[in-house]
C-alpha cells in the first residue's frame, strides 16, 4: 500500500561514502562528476515533499502537491527550477468534507490540454478507507492554470478497481492513461494498467494490465510497480515507474521502453532488467519523479523524492538532477546526487 504523508522536519543527514542499498542497485551509472565551475546549487530543493510534479509553463515552473486539505501549485520565480521552493503557492482546490475524493489526497499531476488545464489525483472517502482510492480529475475554467477548477469525478476505466497515481500520454495521435493498480480487491501487489483515453476525463474499455513487479528489485516491502510517467525521446517512447514498497529503502526506479507499435499490446514493452535509478549511500529510495527541461530549453532534468534518512519512509524531501541520454536513445540518470553537494545550475537559469 502506497501512503503519503507530511511529518515535520529531521536534520539531513549527509552520508561519507557511496555504496549500493540492499534491494536495488543503480544501472548505467555515471561514474565521478567532475566539480561543476560557475553558478551552482544543491539538493534537496524543497525540505519536505513528495511525489512532486513538475511542469514547465512558459519562463516559469509550477509545482503541483497535495496538502493542508487541498491540492497546491507553486509557481517559482521566472526561470528558476531549483528556486521554486521560494515561489508563490496558490491553492487551487480544496478537498470536501464527504465524498469520494475527502481524504489522503495522493499525487496530483498537472497537465496542459487544449486550452485547459487538468489535474489528475488519487483520493479517498471520508473513512480514509485506503480500499477505496481511486483516480479522479479537476479541469481548469481557463487557459490559466491558476483560474478555477471545476470537479469532474472519477476517471477510471470499466472495471473501476483501486486506482493511484494515474498520469496521461500522447502517442501517435492517441491519449493514453496509465495507473498503478491491484489485480484484485486486497492490499498488496500493485499493477501498472493502461487504457485509451476518449477525452482528457473519460477513458475506453477496461484497463490492459501493461506490467507486473516480477523482479527481486520491484518487491521489496511488497511487489509494486507505481507513479508511472511517460518520457518521450528521438522518436522513443518511455514509461519510467517507482518499484518496491515507497516506504522501504529500497524504493528505486525501473522503466519500460515500447518497441513495438501499440502501446495496449503489454508485449510490445520491454522492461529494464534493473533500476534505471536507485539509491546509495548518500540519497536513500529516490522515487516518484517527474520530468522537465531547463529554462533554455537545452538541458533534461528529473525533479524526485527520496527519502530523509535510513529508514525514514515517507519523510521525503525533493530532489533536482540533470540527466542525459544514452546511444541507443533511452535516458541515462546515473547516480542520485549528494545533498549539499554542488551542481550547476539549469542552463538559462539566473544566479539570484
Amino acid at each position: 500500500m502506497s501512503r503519503r504523508i507530511r511529518r515535520s522536519a529531521l536534520p539531513i543527514m549527509l552520508a561519507l561514502v557511496a555504496l549500493p542499498l540492499a534491494g536495488c542497485s543503480a544501472a548505467g551509472g555515471a561514474g565521478s562528476t567532475p566539480m561543476p565551475t560557475g553558478r551552482t546549487f544543491s539538493n534537496p530543493i524543497t525540505s519536505q515533499g513528495q511525489d512532486p510534479w513538475v511542469i514547465k509553463d512558459g519562463d516559469r515552473y509550477l509545482l503541483a502537491e497535495s496538502r493542508d486539505g487541498g491540492i497546491w501549485l507553486t509557481v517559482s520565480p521566472k526561470n528558476d527550477l531549483t528556486g521554486i521552493d521560494s515561489g508563490t503557492a496558490h491553492r487551487i482546490w480544496t478537498q470536501p468534507v464527504d465524498g469520494p475524493d475527502s481524504q489522503d489526497v495522493w499525487a496530483p499531476e498537472l497537465h496542459h490540454i487544449d486550452g485547459h488545464w487538468y489535474v489528475y489525483f488519487a483520493a479517498t472517502t471520508a473513512d480514509k478507507d485506503n480500499a477505496n482510492h481511486r483516480m479522479f480529475v479537476l479541469e481548469s475554467a481557463t487557459d490559466d492554470p491558476l483560474s478555477t477548477y471545476t470537479d469532474k469525478g472519477r476517471i477510471a476505466d470499466a472495471a473501476g478497481r483501486w486506482a493511484i497515481d494515474g498520469t496521461r500520454f500522447s502517442w501517435k495521435g492517441q491519449d493514453y492513461f496509465v495507473w498503478s493498480g491491484w489485480p484484485g480487491g486486497t492490499d498488496g501487489q500493485q499493477n501498472l494498467y493502461i487504457a485509451r483515453m476518449t477525452s482528457p476525463t473519460r477513458l475506453a474499455g477496461t484497463g490492459v494490465l501493461l506490467s507486473e513487479p516480477t523482479l527481486p528489485w520491484e518487491r521489496t516491502g511488497n511487489p509494486i510497480e507505481e507513479g508511472p510517467e511517460a518520457l518521450e525521446h528521438d522518436g522513443r517512447l518511455f514509461l519510467v515507474f517507482s518499484a518496491s514498497g515507497s516506504w522501504t529503502d529500497g524504493y528505486c526506479l525501473g522503466m519500460l521502453h515500447l518497441t513495438g507499435a501499440d502501446p495496449l499490446d503489454p508485449k510490445a514493452w520491454t522492461k529494464s532488467p534493473k533500476p534505471v535509478f536507485a539509491g546509495n549511500a548518500d540519497v536513500v529510495s529516490p522515487g516518484h519523479a517527474s520530468f522537465t527541461t531547463s529554462p533554455d530549453g537545452t538541458q533534461d532534468w528529473i525533479v524526485y523524492h527520496s527519502a530523509r534518512e535510513a529508514g525514514a519512509g515517507w519523510d521525503r524531501v525533493v530532489d533536482t538532477q540533470r540527466f542525459t541520454w544514452n546511444a541507443d536513445g533511452s535516458p541515462r540518470f546515473g547516480q542520485p546526487v549528494a545533498p549539499g553537494a554542488p551542481q550547476a545550475l539549469p542552463s538559462g537559469q539566473p544566479a539570484d
